[in-house]
């Protein structure tokens, strides 16, 4: 049995959808409406920069019609003359300003249709004018701010990358000495009464060594023990542990007094343990020792390599009264840390100063 073909449906539905078609593209060029339309020339006396056929056409901020066609009128050369489409309910007034609108801060050119008078007669297909004073949109204003702020920053170019480095340098400063800001921040809180009360933190010493190596001949000449120099790493009251970072405990744990005060209090109770008979004192300026003993701590922390121990380097040099360096050497120690907790740490490091506050004592105590 033969199959027929339905071909006048067929033939209607191709019908069907040149007509879709044809209403499509009638409905694009005429920007969504199938209402009447009217015609109107805009004249631009300013370039219209980014302004294409196809572009919307607004009023009050509203879209009722598109860019038909541009051109430029024969011996004008500073005029465009822009044809638009826009629906016939649209009340145009002979008095309607049009401007040159721009959608967002990098939005394509609109043209922008407002204002007019009730009493006015309606707009006929009469050329409009394109008033220049209302091209200037909130848009294009905020994109001239935009340019005016560029050439600020590029005019102070210099001057930004300035303030940029000090910032730098301040806040690399402010790293650096994060502990006394610490403990400035604190003491004014303390001092007004705000905040909670920190928990105590446990203090450890240092401990004068009482045993030496016998010397020959030693010295009788006074001394006085400088204060020693260290880098600013060092010049704390932390138990240190290289490299730094947060460890349990360690937080809650310092020594009695900075690392080079403390070493130096406890370097002349150590001379003073090895001999009364030599007089022995700090630096002051109302003393005039005959010789003065300059430190330089350059390790003073537990380092953490294969396994931990605490290191203590001290460099050593004995001035004479006239200024004259008579001798110098550098003293070096380690003790393994068991366990790395503040209480063994801290024994650690002053068993290993112990040993070279006593080889100090012993070695400065024969030099003439």
């Amino acid at each position: 049995m033969e199959t027929r073909a339905p071909y006048a449906l067929i033939g209607l539905f191709v019908l069907a959808v040149i007509g879709a078609v044809l209403g499509f593209v009638y409905w694009l060029n005429n920007a969504g409406g199938l209402g009447e339309r009217r015609s109107y020339r805009v004249q631009f006396d300013t370039p219209v920069s980014g302004l294409l056929v196809g572009a919307a056409v607004l009023f009050n901020g509203i879209r009722v019609g598109e860019v038909t066609e541009l051109k430029l009128p024969p011996g004008k050369s500073k005029q465009v003359v822009a044809a638009i489409s826009v629906a016939a309910g649209t009340p145009l007034k002979s008095d309607t300003k049009a401007g040159l609108e721009f959608q967002g801060l990098t939005g394509v050119p609109v043209i922008a249709l407002e204002g007019g008078s009730d009493d006015k007669p309606v707009a006929t297909d009469l050329l409009l004018v394109a008033d220049t004073a209302a091209s200037q949109s909130m848009t294009a204003a905020a994109r001239n701010a935009l340019v005016r702020v560029d050439n600020l920053v590029a005019e102070n170019a210099a001057g930004l990358r300035d303030i940029v480095a000090n910032l730098k340098s301040f806040s690399e400063a402010l790293a650096r000495n994060s502990d006394r800001v610490d403990g400035i921040l604190a003491g004014v809180e303390k001092m007004t009464g705000g905040g909670s009360q920190p928990p105590p933190k446990t203090i450890y010493d240092l401990s004068a060594p009482t045993t030496f190596p016998p010397a020959q001949n030693p010295s009788s000449a006074q001394l006085a023990v400088a204060e020693p120099t260290v880098t600013l790493q060092l010049d704390t009251q932390r138990i240190l542990v290289i490299p730094i970072e947060a460890r349990p405990g360690f937080a809650d744990a310092q020594w009695s007094d900075a690392i080079p005060r403390l070493v130096q209090a406890r370097l002349v109770q150590a001379f003073e343990n090895f001999s009364l008979q030599r007089g022995v004192t700090r630096t002051s300026a109302e003393i005039s020792p005959d010789q003065q003993l300059f430190l330089d701590i350059r390790s003073f922390q537990v380092v953490l390599e294969k396994e931990p121990a605490a290191e203590v380097a001290i460099t050593a040099k004995v001035v004479s009264k006239e200024g004259r360096v008579l001798a110098s050497r550098i003293f070096t120690e380690r003790s393994s840390v068991t366990d790395l907790v503040p209480a063994r740490a801290a024994a650690a490091i002053n068993e290993a100063f112990g040993k070279v506050a006593g080889e100090i004592v012993v070695w400065a105590s024969t030099i003439r």
